[in-house]
């Protein structure tokens, strides 16, 4: 019936009104509109209408309407905005990693036609408590939506007192990304425009993302590999650390942009009655800022000529001639990695000869670097920063993953919403002590925990794990990741609780109690071990885990950290690598000189007898101050 009479087929979608069709695509993914739209010229301009891309935003869930009509203002369409919205909506979430051990937590919520990487301080408790705070936070990284709904990149860091941005670029993402990489990128040309300009991405058209997206074939592969017919180059995971290191240093101290006052600020809304206006010029700003400073034509990029013409000769450079070299490089305004190469080549590639037999092996997997070095080099004209959102293989133990320790990485930990069965699943904020809550006059400084509570069924026992992921101590007392708990809740505790009301008079309606054990002493440092105890969960949502023996005690309360986020404060970030990833193994606060603690913040470690040796192996506590911390207590054994 829809061809009689040689009609159209989408004749009757294109007699629907406006709110009609909009009603009838939500139903639909954005693929599907994407894909209905290239079924006749007719229906195009139909499902491109802002309406009915607003709905599918709508659907989406990443922010609220009306964060939706303001977002909007910033972008060609909600076509545009959609497209961004699909593209960072799997990096939201919690990132961590396993240095410091006291904790490095990342987590990534919506900024303004952005989402924003901020790190939680490992801190002591607040004094108008979890809920109020304010919460200790510096930023990681950004990542911005342009008029056309790409994305980009930038890394936040500080060096010699000044604040700085790094500007990259964004690789595909994956729906179920699990790890975050820093990497640097060679490329086979510049794009053509300013960064923030929408020609920049002329090439990049919505149509085209929405297209690229329904050809998994080709992931991996960039358009210019493509177009060009070439191989994919060396993959920036499979060189040396000390390569991917020096190459990440070189690229940011090129690319680096100083942040002038102007553009300092929150760069998300703190209440629900912001003013749009702050925010909508602090962006402004932030492009302006690459127009100003007269960068080259993309900021995000060097040029690798010359350091593949260096590569090529036979010898390099005397001392005298490379001062030359770094004089020349810091007094032009020309971007050239040559200078910061030619001193740190013998470092990467060009390590003396062995002067014996024995040293063979170890100058022929040297030769086999400098040849995979000079492969990825010479796979590209320019060179730049590249975030890369990815999925890989991680197993985990007890919720936590096993991470690489020389990946510049943060690892996202699965966050489960509370359903039936499972309703304490989910992030909970405590301290030690009772009772709980604000800090008082006879018992200040308590440190702040963050515990990332799931569910768990092993031969037929089901067990609720409370993870460890920050703590706001001094020095560390039980590895990052460790379970501070483990109950089983198919068995109910009849352990009584010793208090019947708060620190407020409030009187305790005790809900039910489980059996379980608490993290304790152990086999050194690595190997905690475990003690009885009950976890008690109140009518008001409260949970505490009580040890048997000791009657050590520990509240938390489920928190928000978009919240708690809008009420902190910002702090400065580490420099540009450490910031994104702390790779130096820390059992002390690396953010001491920024956290709101005094020299002896309060820590659990009376309710343990454990002393602070590990294997042995004598540790002490000296402050250290390196060109990679602005200020931090490191631990130095001897």
């Amino acid at each position: 019936m829809l061809f009689h009479n040689n009609t159209c087929g989408s004749k009757l979608l294109l007699a629907l009104p406006d709110d009609i069709f909009a009603v009838v695509t939500r139903s639909l993914t954005p693929r599907d509109v994407f894909n209905l739209s290239i079924c006749c010229r007719s229906l195009y301009a139909l499902a491109s209408s802002d309406k009915v891309w607003l709905t599918q935003c709508e659907l989406l869930g990443v922010i609220p309407h009306r964060d939706l009509i303001e977002w909007r203002k910033g972008v060609n369409s909600y076509k545009s905005l959609c497209r961004f919205l699909i593209n960072v909506q799997p990096i939201i979430g919690i990132w961590v990693h396993q240095n410091p051990e006291l904790g490095n937590v990342v987590y990534v919520m919506p900024g303004f036609i952005s989402v924003v990487g901020c790190r939680i301080i490992p801190q002591e408790l607040g004094p108008l408590g979890i809920e109020e705070g304010p919460i200790l936070w510096s930023p990681v990284f950004e990542i911005l939506g342009n008029v056309d709904g790409s994305s980009v990149f930038l890394l936040h860091g500080r060096e010699r007192e000044n604040n700085y941005i790094y500007p990259g670029s964004m690789k595909t993402v994956d729906r179920n990304c699990n790890v975050l990489l820093l990497e640097v990128e060679p490329r086979l040309q510049k794009d053509g425009g300013k960064l923030f300009h929408s020609k920049s991405f002329a090439g990049n058209t919505v149509d085209k993302e929405f297209s690229r997206k329904i050809c998994p074939s080709e992931r991996g592969v960039s358009k210019s590999q493509r177009f060009h017919g070439q191989k994919p180059p060396v993959p920036f995971s499979k060189l040396a650390f000390g390569d991917r290191r020096k190459l990440i240093e070189i690229v940011t101290s090129q690319i680096r942009v100083k942040v002038p006052q102007s553009a300092e600020g929150f760069s998300f809304p703190c209440s629900e009655s912001e003013d749009f206006s702050r925010l909508t010029e602090r962006r402004s700003r932030v492009m302006q800022m690459y127009s100003d400073n007269g960068l080259d034509p993309d900021p995000t990029q060097s040029d690798l000529g010359e350091i593949r013409k260096f590569l090529d000769r036979s010898t390099g450079s005397t001392r005298a001639q490379f001062h030359r070299d770094i004089y020349r490089m810091q007094s032009s305004k020309k971007k050239s990695l040559v200078g910061y190469f030619r001193d740190s080549f013998k470092h990467i590639i060009g390590k003396s000869s062995s002067i014996n037999g024995s040293h063979e092996h170890s100058k022929s997997s040297e030769n086999n670097k400098q040849v995979q070095f000079q492969e990825f080099l010479r796979s590209g004209e320019t060179i730049g920063l590249t975030l890369h959102a990815s999925t890989a293989r991680l197993s985990s133990y007890r919720a936590w993953p096993n991470m690489h320790d020389s990946r510049f990485a943060l690892y996202k930990l699965p966050q489960h919403e509370p359903v039936a069965g499972q309703e304490h699943a989910g992030l909970w904020g405590g301290t030690f002590g009772w009772p709980p809550g604000r800090p008082s006059e006879n018992k200040p400084g308590k440190a702040l925990f963050f515990l990332l509570l799931s569910y768990e069924e092993t031969q037929g026992t089901r067990s609720l794990i409370g993870t460890k992921i920050l703590e706001g101590t001094h020095y560390v007392l039980h590895p990052n990741g460790s379970p501070m708990f483990i109950v089983n809740i198919d068995e109910p505790s009849v352990e009584p609780f010793p208090w019947e009301s708060d620190g407020e008079s409030n009187f305790l309606d005790l809900k039910e109690a489980f059996s379980g054990e608490g993290i304790a002493n152990g086999y050194g440092f690595r190997y905690p071990g475990s003690k009885p105890g009950s976890l008690f969960v109140f009518e008001d949502g409260m949970l505490v885990f009580m040890w048997k023996e000791s009657r050590a005690v520990l509240t938390l309360q489920r928190v928000n950290l978009q919240d708690l986020l809008k009420k902190g404060e910002r702090v400065p970030p580490l420099p540009p690598i450490a910031n994104f990833s702390y790779l130096t193994k820390s059992y002390s606060n690396v953010y001491a000189g920024f956290s709101n603690a005094p020299n002896h913040a309060s820590s659990p470690r009376g309710f343990f007898e454990e002393g602070a040796q590990e294997d042995g192996v004598e540790e002490r506590r000296e402050v250290v101050f390196t060109r990679n911390s602005v200020s931090g207590i490191r631990i130095r054994r001897g």
